[in-house]
């Protein structure tokens, strides 16, 4: 079995993720819009064929900046498990 799981997101415009943190590490890529990402206290725009890693217990969410959707995918290492996510309210 690989060590990783693989999720496709899509984020309306400006819409918001649920702030979080992972016990694994995350790659997000970017596929279509613009959006901030937000890691721990440092926010950065990203744009399509851009990648972001997150580290491992890093607070963590993404915000549609632009007009169209916001389209990624979420790799996580080891494999998403929803006792390794906490969900920041």
């Amino acid at each position: 079995p690989i060590g990783y799981s693989l999720a496709h997101a899509r984020l309306k415009p400006g819409k918001v993720s649920y702030p979080h943190i992972l016990k694994s590490t995350e790659v997000y890529y970017i596929l279509e819009g613009e959006g901030m990402m937000h890691i721990d206290d440092e926010a950065s725009m990203v744009y399509p064929g851009q990648s972001v890693f997150i580290p491992a217990n890093s607070r963590q969410f993404i915000e549609n900046r632009g007009e169209g959707d916001l389209v990624f995918l979420c790799i996580v290492n080891p494999a998403w498990r929803s006792e390794d996510e906490i969900i920041i309210d």
